[in-house]
Formats: C-alpha cells, sequence, structure tokens
C-alpha cells in the first residue's frame, strides 16, 4: 500500500468542444502525489492548471470533457466512475477548496447546517460530536467565536471569512487528498500564513496528499514539496521545490521567476516574458512557448516529449538550460 501514491495522474487529456474549435485545456499531463505531500501546481491564467483539478474530481462541466488517460486514487481509476461512487469520495476522501467560497456555501442555510450536514454525510456519528468537530475545525482556520459564528448565514461573513469557512469544511473529514484551487488569494497575508501553516501541519500529521493550485511561487515555495509548472494545457517542468526554484531548466520557468521582484538585483528592472500565452484553440505545432522564447529554432517546430534532462527533473523542452541548473 505505501508503494501506490494518493494520487497517480496519467496523461490527463481534457478537451473542450465549442463552436469556435477544440481547446486542449490539458494536453498529456502526468504526475504524482503521495502520503503526506504537498505538491505546487503552478502557471499563469489560462494554463490549464485549474481544469486539471475540476478533472481529478470529475467537475468538469459540458462542453468540456475528459477524453483520454488515468486519475488513479489509491490505485482506483475516477475517469468513468459512476455518480454515486464520485458523490461517496468527494467531501470524504477528495476535498477540494475552490477559489470562489461561494461554490461551496450555501447563502440560505446556516453555517453549522452546512457544516454539520457535512460530516453527517459521511460518518455515523452524533449530531453533537460533528457539531463540536465543526467548532474545532473554525477555530483552527482563525475564525473568532467560533461557536456564535456557527450560527451566522454566509453573507453575515467578509469574503475572506468565507474563504475561512470553505476550508475549513474541506478539513472536516480529514481526507486523503485535498486540491486547492488558489483558496488564499482573497486573503490577507498574516491569515494566509495561518491557512498554510495548518494545511502543512494537516498532511504532516494525517498523510493528507494536498495538490495546491496556484500562480503565486512566493506561495508554494514555502508551502510544497515538489512543483509541477504548466504551459498552454501542457506540463513544463517538474522537480522538487528546492531544484526547480533554485535552479530552474525550462526557459519558461526561469521567465517565471525572473518576473518575481525578490529574484532581481537591486535597481535592476523586472524581467518580461515577451508576447501573450497563445489561445488554446490554435496552438502552434510543437512547443507552445516557442513564440516567447528566446532560444527557440527549428526543433521546436515539432512536438516535444517529456526527458530528464537532470536527475530527478522532468522537462518539455528540446533546449534545457543544463548550466543554469547546475
Amino acid at each position: 500500500m505505501s508503494d501506490v501514491p494518493t494520487l497517480a495522474v496519467e496523461n490527463l487529456e481534457t478537451h473542450f468542444f465549442t463552436k469556435a474549435g477544440v481547446a486542449k485545456a490539458v494536453d498529456g499531463v502526468s504526475f504524482s502525489v503521495g502520503r503526506g505531500e504537498i505538491m505546487g501546481l503552478v502557471g499563469e491564467s489560462g494554463s490549464g492548471k485549474s481544469v486539471t483539478g475540476f478533472s481529478i474530481l470529475g467537475l468538469v462541466d459540458p462542453p468540456g470533457r475528459v477524453v483520454g488517460g488515468k486519475v488513479l486514487f489509491n490505485g482506483e481509476d475516477l475517469i468513468g466512475a459512476s455518480e454515486q461512487r464520485m458523490q461517496k469520495l468527494r467531501g470524504n476522501k477528495i476535498a477540494m477548496i475552490f477559489q470562489d467560497p461561494m461554490m461551496t456555501l450555501n447563502p440560505v442555510l446556516r453555517i453549522d447546517t452546512q457544516m454539520i450536514e457535512t460530516v453527517l454525510a459521511h460518518e455515523k456519528v452524533s449530531k453533537e460530536t460533528a457539531r463540536q468537530r465543526s467548532r474545532d475545525t473554525l477555530a483552527q482556520v482563525g475564525i473568532p467565536s467560533p461557536e456564535e459564528r456557527m450560527r451566522a448565514y454566509p453573507h453575515q461573513f467578509s469574503g475572506g471569512m468565507r474563504q475561512r469557512v470553505a476550508i475549513a469544511i474541506a478539513l472536516l473529514n480529514k481526507p486523503d487528498l485535498i486540491v486547492a484551487d488558489e483558496p488564499t488569494t482573497a486573503l490577507d497575508v498574516t491569515i494566509q500564513g495561518q491557512i498554510l501553516y495548518e494545511a502543512q501541519k494537516l498532511c504532516r500529521e494525517t498523510g493528507t496528499a494536498l495538490i495546491w493550485i496556484t500562480h503565486d511561487l512566493a506561495v508554494v515555495a514555502g508551502l510544497a514539496d515538489k512543483i509541477s509548472v504548466m504551459y498552454a494545457g501542457r506540463l513544463a517542468e517538474q522537480g522538487t521545490i528546492d531544484d526547480v526554484l533554485d535552479h530552474p531548466v525550462h526557459p519558461y520557468t526561469i521567465g517565471l521567476l525572473g518576473s518575481v521582484p525578490g529574484h532581481n538585483t537591486r535597481g535592476q528592472r523586472l524581467y518580461q516574458i515577451p508576447g501573450m500565452t497563445p489561445s488554446l484553440l490554435s496552438l502552434p505545432d510543437g512547443c507552445a512557448f516557442k513564440e516567447r522564447c528566446e532560444f527557440s529554432d527549428a526543433a521546436c517546430a515539432l512536438r516535444q516529449e517529456i526527458t530528464e534532462p537532470v536527475p530527478g527533473r522532468a522537462v518539455r523542452c528540446c533546449h534545457p538550460q543544463i548550466e543554469a541548473a547546475r
């Protein structure tokens, strides 16, 4: 059992079939997350990282559809699983924290009703036990006077407080896997730090695997064990957090890190990746990053496969900057 990762995504493909054409939002993505491990899934807007998260939980709505690959949760393939099976897993063994807390919260029900129902839907415990656990979890995510707050409705909370309630609901049943889609974007830095600390603590103590989807490299730097960088629906680079952030190999990762203020010397201009992300409806042949890359040549017109130019580093590029990694 210990050899089987909590989640193994193999060659996942999720396409959106629109009138304008087929958008390959996720195009051959593979990664794994083990017990107690935290993986940062990073990329700019439109890179396919959120759709990857939705695909794992079977939450892709038409015109989107998972058209290929496997999502192995504790060895069980969730692609094609029945809706009844997915309902048993969601909120219990697999939880998702959405960017918008109102995707989690029902506006017409009190917080205690929603949290207690979440516990009782998956466990045969008394209502009082469920209430106690709900109260403790609210305190865990930094909500003051949790007993009093449980009797409130979502509209009586600020945006940041609503997000903390949504995070608490995800933590309630101590799931085996949490997929977090930019959950701390709306929170101030002190609360963000507290949530990140609690997430790390939960993973270490309970063995929960966590995928943290974000565009903020500073967040994953202090949180994750490993990182996967996405660009235009494909994985650009994967490796341990220290290896990738200290010695990036893919030109896109290098550009991404170069645009972070902390990576520049004082007085130096911030690096800017030229151009724009290509439309997923009309991706160029070969490498999707070639039009913006200073190292591109004729070889980039061919589809790039994942290679391992440096031990422990997966890279989709025919010009990996290995000297930078050394």
